[in-house]
């Protein structure tokens, strides 16, 4: 159980604020994971919900790239059920399971594919150091360009707030969830 009530009924906001609901809906199709706390402050969540949806759906960055930048921030902030929803998305949008295998074991950057390995190191550096070297930063600017370096650092930004949310509400896993994070 979350530490604080998870809205999850347009019935639980004020009517001011249920359009708020309803575009969080229609835009993932179903308050789940941080959005649920989030709520608890409409407007917070209605900001967060709108970037989200353009750093996860719309960002220059190809699906692979943004699922393991994803999941390599899951992995740094110990973000269980962030893993947990990513995994299969991520091997959907045709993140290799070596790859996930690699971050989720704290193995990576060994045995990934160049762009694996440079997305990667990227959030390594980020999480550990909180900033990146002049060699990594050079190497995804080249990749990806001024927006897609830009796209990527606030992808990770955003997943790593998602993941203080979900580990600071512990928000719980669906009951027949199994997680996926290795401990």
């Amino acid at each position: 159980m979350a530490r604080i009530p998870q809205i999850t009924s347009k019935a639980d906001l004020p009517a001011d604020k249920q359009t708020i609901f309803d575009a969080i809906t229609q835009s993932r199709g179903r308050i789940a994971g941080p959005f649920g706390i989030l709520l608890n402050s409409p407007e917070v969540a209605s900001r967060i919900a709108h970037l989200g949806h353009y750093l996860r759906f719309d960002s220059v960055l190809p699906a692979d790239i943004r699922e393991l930048a994803i999941l390599t921030t899951a992995r740094q902030m110990d973000s269980q059920y962030e893993w947990t929803a990513h995994v299969p998305l991520a091997l959907q949008a045709g993140v290799r399971q070596e790859a996930i295998d690699a971050v989720g074991k704290r193995t990576a950057p060994a045995g990934l594919t160049p762009d694996e390995a440079m997305v990667v190191r990227f959030g390594q550096e980020l999480w550990q150091q909180h900033k990146v070297s002049d060699t990594t930063f050079q190497t995804v600017l080249a990749r990806f360009g001024k927006q897609g370096i830009t796209e990527l650092t606030t992808l990770m930004g955003y997943y790593s707030m998602v993941a203080c949310v979900l580990n600071t509400f512990a928000v719980p896993l669906d009951p027949n969830v199994q997680p996926l994070l290795p401990q």
